[in-house]
C-alpha cells in the first residue's frame, strides 16, 4: 500500500470527499482543507507528496496558494476549476502547477494523474539523493552513503579510513591538503609524527583505485605541500 500522504484544498466538501473515498482506496493518506490559508497550515504541520487545489476559493484562493507553495516546496500540485478556458489554464500551469483537471470530473482519470505525477516526483527525488551522495571522478564513482567506490564498473575495497581520505580529497577537489590536514581531519587528533602514516594510506589507496601508481591519475601528489585530486577528469 502507498505511504504517500495528499491534501486536497477545496471549498466543496462533497468534492473533498469523493476524492477522498477514492484516495483512501489506493491507499494514499489524506489530509482536507477548506480553502487555502488551512491548506497553507496543513504544509507546515505534516509532510505532504501531492496538492489537488482548487482554484475558486474564500479567503486565499488556488492561485494565491499555488504561488505561495512555490515558494517554498516543489511536490506536484493538480489544479481544479470549474472554468475550462484554456487561458485558465495557462495561468494555472504557469504558476507552477503540474497538472490542470476541469470540473466535473472523472475520479478514476484523476487517479491516474496523480499516480503519473507520484511516480515522476518520487523518482526525481531518488535521483536527487543519489547526486547528492555520489561523487564522480573520471571513471570512479565514490558514494558517500554507502561507502562504495567503483573504479572502471569494478567495486574497489578501501578501509574505512583509506574511504574517509579518498572522500576528503574528492570534496575538495583542485585544493591540495597537507599531510598534517589529512591526518587531523580523518584522524581526528593532533598530527604528531604523522607524515608517514598518511604516506603509507595514500599508497594503499593507489594501489586500489589507480592503473599505475607509479603514475597516479586521481590522487597527485604536489611535492612539499601535499596532496590533491584535480578538479576536472
Amino acid at each position: 500500500m502507498s505511504k504517500e500522504t495528499i491534501l486536497i484544498v477545496d471549498d466543496e466538501k462533497e468534492i473533498r470527499n469523493l476524492i477522498a473515498i477514492y484516495l483512501k482506496n489506493e491507499g494514499y493518506g489524506v489530509l482536507e482543507a477548506r480553502d487555502g490559508e488551512e491548506g497553507l497550515s496543513f504544509l507546515k504541520k505534516h509532510k505532504v507528496h501531492l496538492i489537488i487545489l482548487d482554484i475558486m476559493m474564500p479567503n486565499l484562493d488556488g492561485i494565491e496558494m499555488c504561488k505561495k507553495v512555490r515558494e517554498i516546496a516543489e511536490m506536484p500540485i493538480i489544479m481544479l476549476s470549474a472554468k475550462s478556458q484554456d487561458m485558465d489554464k495557462i495561468v494555472g500551469l504557469t504558476l507552477g502547477a503540474d497538472d490542470y483537471v476541469t470540473k466535473p470530473f472523472n475520479p478514476l482519470e484523476l487517479i491516474a494523474r496523480i499516480k503519473s505525477q507520484l511516480r515522476r516526483y518520487i523518482k526525481m527525488n531518488r535521483l536527487d539523493m543519489m547526486n547528492e551522495n555520489e561523487i564522480e571522478i573520471g571513471d570512479m564513482r565514490i558514494n558517500t552513503a554507502s561507502h562504495e567506490v567503483i573504479v572502471k564498473n569494478e567495486k574497489v575495497k578501501l578501509t574505512p579510513r583509506e574511504f574517509s581520505i579518498l572522500e576528503l580529497l574528492a570534496r575538495n577537489q583542485g585544493m591540495v591538503m597537507s599531510a598534517e590536514q589529512i591526518y587531523e581531519k580523518v584522524w581526528k587528533e593532533e598530527a604528531i609524527q604523522y607524515e608517514n602514516t598518511v604516506m603509507v594510506h595514500i599508497r594503499k589507496i593507489r594501489e586500489r583505485i589507480e592503473t599505475n601508481p607509479r603514475n597516479p591519475q586521481y590522487i597527485k601528489t604536489v611535492w612539499g605541500v601535499g596532496y590533491k585530486i584535480e578538479k576536472d577528469h
